[in-house]
């Protein structure tokens, strides 16, 4: 389309025509019939009127999504879909949101862009940056200087885009690694839609440099306690649903999950804003998920509570209601635990996907109600044959230590010699393992889909790599350390005297103790990684060594995992039974102790107690 004619002529006329048609194809190609009458119902009666042009206006928005007041966050929604709706001429937002923009939005929120637009790996992550940075006109000023020449020739005529932003900027401080991410194509997303209407040749790069924008810190706070509270949404479910989770302890949780992941992006101390090679470093690693509660709540445009869906062609009357509607599950059950709350569940649904999460996790073991032990932990949570979620929290113990508990503790490691990774005396990891738990003799178990993450104070994921194995370790005596280890070498046998028995951490590492008194978080960044790979944004060494508060096990899955666990318990509990029922009445004291021994009763330093 338009390879004939001139480039100039078809600048001219192009853009609002291609506009047209790229809404045109998406909302033909990404809804069905009913989703896009819906759309139409819903945009009608939400739309003011204003010399003949229909469009939506923020606090309408906010309204009919239900966005809550107490978040502060309607504007910087508005502000993110006035962009997205001039897609995909950036340079042309802000828009009035009328008929047309809004498909472009919904489209893109929802991610149903994919279903045109299949070239490649085209994901919206820069363009959301895009849709919510600020540019920085200071910054601005000095590139322009620099491409003044000094004397005579002609100056480079400046672009009218790159003087403006689609709101007003601010200073920040340049990352170093901004200007490469800027050399690499930043609008895939456009030139893919472009390409999609054999259009490309029309695309021009109005919007301004993207290594002179930032995301204010305070509005991604805003946003990010948004979709904290919208990730649990299931399709066509109200926000207000939810509307609990806002007020006492519960909003103060939500402020506080949303500044440990903001951690994840940026020291607010020193630095006012995100930059892109923070936002696109961040999110792939350790937030993959962080904008997928937008696609149900996007989707609320795409039904119309005044159609009546009961209508039949035939006439004849739909089917009666059940008489006890079915009760959903709620998001977390009502075991709970000391660590994972609602908050916490959405966190970790932001690289867990969330269908194994909400609604699908059960409390398999909490110290504090089971008892900190390895014998309690092992009872509750070798039978889990599905993925299950480590949760530990602490706080930090003092160097030198004080305690003399401390002091033992500290003495199985070698001398502290890396800084805590933050100020914040409280700190939350964690692992999520997909095999199940078992007791390791000579070597970890775990895959390349086990997770080593912390909550807090910073959000950040590890990803397992390929250097070596040594994922996961639960060990008893005889090891020289016994405990639970994530990212060390498996502990050998106890040794003989003399030799060291100092525990041996790996690069990224978590490792509790025997007692579930201690524990501590070593990354190892100059030595290159292990078993887990290095932070991606903390480029330092740090190591936490903290007193245990809080340690529980989830499990991920539903009701058939439930009962692959009840089975098993049951089996147990009968083999210990028929064991009881041994009759030792035989007079003969010799026999009678090989029979125990032979059942592991009894033996070596056994006692016949259980072994923590």
């Amino acid at each position: 389309m338009g390879q004939g004619q001139s480039s100039d002529g078809e600048k001219k006329v192009s853009t609002e025509q291609l506009s047209h048609e790229l809404a045109r194809k998406f909302a033909k190609r990404c809804f069905t019939p009913l989703e896009l009458y819906s759309f139409q119902d819903v945009f009608r009666s939400l739309a003011d009127n204003r010399d003949g042009i229909s469009y939506l206006k923020e606090d309408t928005i906010a309204r009919f999504l239900e966005i809550p007041d107490v978040l502060g966050v309607s504007s910087v929604v508005f502000q993110m879909i006035s962009y997205l709706g001039a897609f995909p001429f950036g340079q042309d937002a802000p828009v009035v949101l009328g008929f047309e923009q809004m498909i472009m939005v919904v489209v893109i929120m929802s991610e149903r862009y994919q279903r045109v637009l299949k070239k490649g790996n085209r994901d919206r992550t820069k363009l959301l940056f895009r849709s919510l940075a600020v540019f920085d006109r200071k910054e601005s000023h000095a590139k322009n200087e620099e491409n003044e020449p000094d004397k005579g020739g002609s100056k480079s005529t400046p672009r009218p885009e790159a003087s403006r932003s689609h709101v007003a900027g601010f200073a920040v401080d340049q990352a170093t690694n901004d200007e490469e991410e800027d050399e690499e194509d930043d609008d895939d997303l456009a030139l893919a839609a472009l390409e999609s209407l054999d259009a490309i040749e029309v695309f021009r790069h109005g919007d301004a440099p993207i290594a002179q924008a930032s995301i204010p810190s305070d509005n991604f706070k805003k946003l990010i306690m948004l979709l904290i509270l919208v990730a649990p949404l299931s399709n066509q479910e109200s926000l207000a649903n939810h509307a609990e989770r806002l007020t006492g302890d519960q909003l103060e949780g939500l402020r506080k999950t949303a500044d440990n992941i903001l951690a994840a992006f940026v020291n607010v101390e020193k630095f006012p804003g995100v930059k892109i090679h923070q936002f696109n470093t961040v999110i792939p690693n350790s937030l993959p998920f962080l904008f997928n509660g937008f696609n149900p709540l996007f989707e609320h445009f795409l039904f119309s509570k005044d159609i009546d869906f009961t209508k039949r062609k035939d006439g004849a009357l739909p089917p009666p209601p059940s008489a006890v509607p079915a009760l959903e599950q709620p998001l977390l059950p009502p075991q709970r635990g000391e660590i994972l709350d609602l908050n916490v569940l959405s966190q970790l649904s932001f690289f867990i996907p969330g269908n194994t999460l909400f609604r699908q996790l059960r409390l398999l073991y909490s110290g504090g109600d089971a008892g900190f032990s390895l014998g309690s932990f092992e009872t509750r949570v070798f039978n889990w044959r599905a993925p299950t979620i480590l949760l530990v929290s602490g706080n930090r113990i003092s160097d030198p230590p004080e305690g003399g508990q401390e002091r033992a503790f500290s003495d199985t490691l070698r001398p502290k010699r890396f800084p805590d990774s933050g100020k914040s005396d409280h700190v939350t990891f964690g692992v999520y393992v997909t095999q199940p738990w078992r007791q390791t003799h000579k070597e970890c178990f775990g895959d390349s889909e086990t997770k080593l993450f912390q909550l807090e104070p910073v959000h950040e994921v590890f990803h397992a790599s390929n250097m070596n194995r040594d994922y996961v370790a639960f060990t008893k005596p005889p090891s020289a350390s016994c405990g639970i280890s994530i990212g060390s070498p498996h502990p050998k046998a106890k040794q003989t005297s003399g030799l060291s028995t100092l525990v041996n951490l790996g690069a990224v590492s978590l490792m509790l103790d025997s007692s579930f008194e201690f524990g501590v978080f070593t990354h190892n960044y100059t030595s290159g990684g292990g078993a887990f790979h290095n932070s991606e944004t903390r480029r330092t060494d740090f190591q936490d060594r903290f007193e245990i508060e809080s340690l529980e096990v989830w499990g991920c899955g539903g009701d058939a995992e439930a009962e692959e666990q009840r089975k098993r318990w049951a089996w147990e509990e009968r083999e210990a039974e028929a064991r009881r029922k041994i009759n030792l009445g035989s007079g003969d004291m010799e026999a009678d102790r090989q029979l125990l021994e032979m059942a592991g009763i009894i033996g070596g330093n056994r006692s016949g107690g259980s072994m923590n």
